[in-house]
């Protein structure tokens, strides 16, 4: 058994990004980019309207004045051929291609039209409401770096160069087989010594959030050649494999037998931790298998504290650990045991509050929690008003 610690680090230590594939801007959201992307054109690329109203011209004669002749208009999408003269202005519209020879844009709410004269009624000042060429990135600067979660605002302003295909590290893809006689599908008539099986269902919408996608979803009856037969092909085909139940020591726990039939490479094997001891790391060829308790929320915080940084770093993420926040405890909590807790929590205004419902089979406190207190295991336990390590839930 080893440390929460070097549990980890020992997932970092035998992951790696995948390689690089080329995919539609369309089609890249949650993906990493595998390679810098430099602007080709300037944002704007060309001095822009910031707003509707009027381009005027330098004042004629260099005498300032309100009153400016009105000469035509410039929609956005028009080449904006006209050239202003002193003293001539032309209607104009947010977005719009500003005309040679503007001084300044001035909003239309300001701005009185007399036949074919325009009135300003404020003053006038120069440059005013133009948003110049480049004024957001100019063309060869970097406009997003290798590494970079393209999010929607990302594709969006990729998609401002013209961009349709990118450069993205690839997404592991991901088996998943759930383990147990007991469990039946939702729908089916309960039967005595029966229980629904809801961690396909948890860790499936887990990965979902998380923009990553089951390719193969299988519930095995604890039956060791069937076991062995399935995880045998879902090594042949994917990144990842995550098991739920079967791998503790029980007399129909045929997980840790069938991966070493297999000869999948054990890297650990249960972790000194709380819930989720019994949890199983291996590999076999360029296959990573993560082998979970069946408890409904011990499987979940597994998955959450190790399966999710594997994915991340395989997918090419700068970032793999959940986001850790010091917050202040509203409860006290004293651990029993040597082994590390996590504990299901609510986080909120710099507090985090420890919730009733700690048991690893329990998921109805998950279902309202949005982060974990973590304990580690050199540690007695917490008090009200202490500040303590808090990992948030994606």
């Amino acid at each position: 058994m080893i440390a929460v610690e070097e549990a980890k680090e020992l997932v970092e230590l035998n992951t790696k990004a995948l390689g690089s594939i080329s995919i539609e801007l369309t089609d890249s959201l949650g993906y990493t980019l595998s390679e810098d992307v430099i602007a080709s054109i300037s944002l704007p690329p060309f001095h822009q309207s910031a707003m509707d109203g009027y381009a005027i011209g330098l004042f004629k004669d260099g005498t300032p004045s309100n009153k400016f002749k009105l000469i035509g208009e410039v929609k956005a999408g028009d080449s904006a051929s006209i050239y202003l003269k002193e003293g001539e202005a032309v209607r104009i519209f947010t977005g719009a291609m500003v005309p040679e020879g503007t001084m300044s844009v001035i909003m239309q709410e300001v701005v009185e039209v007399i036949a074919n004269e325009i009135q300003i009624n404020q003053e006038i000042k120069a440059g005013i409401n133009i948003r110049p060429t480049g004024e957001q990135i100019k063309a060869g600067e970097l406009a997003l770096a290798k590494g970079t979660v393209l999010s929607p605002a990302g594709i969006g302003f990729l998609n401002g160069f013209g961009i349709s295909a990118l450069k993205v590290h690839s997404k592991p893809k991901v088996g998943l087989i759930v383990t147990g006689n007991e469990l039946i599908k939702a729908g089916q008539v309960l039967k005595p010594g029966q229980i629904y099986e809801s961690n396909s269902a948890t860790l499936a919408t887990a990965l979902q959030s998380s923009d990553y996608h089951v390719s193969k979803i299988v519930i095995v009856e604890d039956n060791l050649e069937s076991t062995v037969q399935l995880i045998k092909a879902m090594i042949e085909s994917m990144d990842v494999i995550i098991l739920s139940g079967g791998i503790s020591v029980g007399d129909y726990d045929f997980v840790g037998k069938a991966l070493s039939i297999l000869n999948v490479e054990e890297i650990f094997y249960k972790v000194k931790q709380k819930p989720g001891k019994p949890l199983y790391y291996g590999k076999k060829g360029s296959c990573n298998i993560f082998a979970l308790p069946g408890n409904p929320a011990a499987a979940l915080l597994c998955y959450y504290q190790y399966v999710l940084y594997a994915l991340r770093k395989m997918s090419g993420e700068p970032s793999c650990s959940l986001e850790k926040r010091t917050l202040v405890s509203q409860n006290d909590y004293l651990k029993k045991g040597d082994r590390a807790h996590f504990l299901k929590a609510l986080a909120k205004d710099g507090y985090v509050e420890l919730l009733d419902g700690q048991s690893s089979a329990m998921l109805h406190t998950f279902a309202v929690a949005n982060a974990v207190v973590y304990i580690p295991e050199n540690k007695s336990g917490i008090k009200k008003g202490e500040q303590v390590e808090v990992q948030m839930l994606p």
